[in-house]
């Protein structure tokens, strides 16, 4: 993407040039570890920042991505020729009022479960060992364990298309499996209110202990990736189809199917976005083959692969 003087000028009006990188690196951003340079890498520590800056990139025509926490996301090894913002500052906090929670979009999930801990609040045990960002969790309606967002969350602030801050009400997000009305929407999120239930602070941790036992002797949790790849599909489970279509420890260079997990693809340490985008293919297509059964992808690409 060709970036004028004029433009890279204008949006320095909005954002401070110290957070303004051109060509950054996304593997130190994804939990994958793979990808290449974004265009142009934004830092935004507050709403107004976000308002104009999403108001001048859309008026402009320049594609932008909202980035979490990256731990959902492939990125191309040829890079994103696109903008990409990251929400930092004030969209990292997190405040707490009685049963509910406040937090900002780029709040990591793990934090906001241990404040909800501390505070004696249960209801997010489940969330306490995804990695991604309240925003990202909220997008893909992220769940384990029988828990998921759509459970606690009462409601959410969003940028509209035209600049607008508008409050959706739970039933106002078509929250479905690893889905909401964000999701295919020009909705930014910015804002997260959760109600829980007040609990014993001793329970909800010994809860969020075997919950993370159990994710540590289950999943592959020592390499890079981006937790499970495949969305369950109705009436099977992805490992297991997986596992039985042969597919188990199937690796194309640095990427491969985990032993542990077969519902994974890893980073061995050495993968290309390619060799992981090859192995995601390879595997739907062989369950494809031999049960009839389409594998879609948690993961999301940015991109071209």
């Amino acid at each position: 993407m060709r970036l004028s003087e004029d433009f890279l000028q204008n949006i320095a009006r909005i954002i401070p040039q110290e957070r303004m990188v051109r060509d950054e690196d996304m593997d130190v951003h994804t939990s994958f570890r793979v990808g290449g340079p974004a265009s142009l890498f934004l830092t935004v520590e507050n709403k107004e920042e976000l308002q104009r800056l999403t108001v001048y990139l859309r008026r402009t025509g320049h594609d932008f991505f909202v980035l979490g926490n990256g731990s959902n996301l492939l990125v191309s090894d040829k890079g994103y020729d696109g903008i990409v913002v990251r929400l930092s500052g004030q969209f990292a906090e997190i405040e707490t009022d009685g049963e509910t929670i406040t937090c900002g979009a780029g709040a990591l999930l793990t934090q906001v479960s241990h404040v909800a801990a501390d505070k004696s609040l249960t209801g997010l045990e489940f969330a306490s060992g995804i990695p991604g960002s309240i925003g990202g969790a909220i997008v893909m309606n992220a769940g384990a364990y029988e828990g998921e967002m759509s459970q606690v969350v009462e409601t959410v602030e969003v940028l509209d298309a035209e600049g607008e801050f508008l409050t959706l009400e739970n039933q106002s997000m078509d929250f479905g499996y690893r889905t909401s009305v964000i999701k295919n929407s020009k909705y930014v999120i910015t804002e997260v209110r959760l109600r829980l239930t007040a609990g014993n602070e001793e329970d909800i941790r010994v809860r969020m202990r075997d919950l993370a036992e159990q994710r540590r002797a289950r999943q592959p949790l020592d390499l890079p990736s981006a937790g499970s790849t495949f969305k369950r599909p109705e009436g099977h489970y992805a490992g297991k189809l997986i596992m039985d279509a042969g597919m188990r420890g199937f690796q194309i260079g640095g990427a491969r199917v985990s032993d542990k997990h077969c519902g994974f693809v890893v980073n061995l340490g050495h993968a290309s976005a390619a060799d992981v985008y090859d192995v995601i293919r390879e595997v739907q297509e062989r369950v494809k083959d031999r049960f009839n059964v389409k594998l879609e992808t948690e993961v999301i690409l940015l991109g071209d692969f």
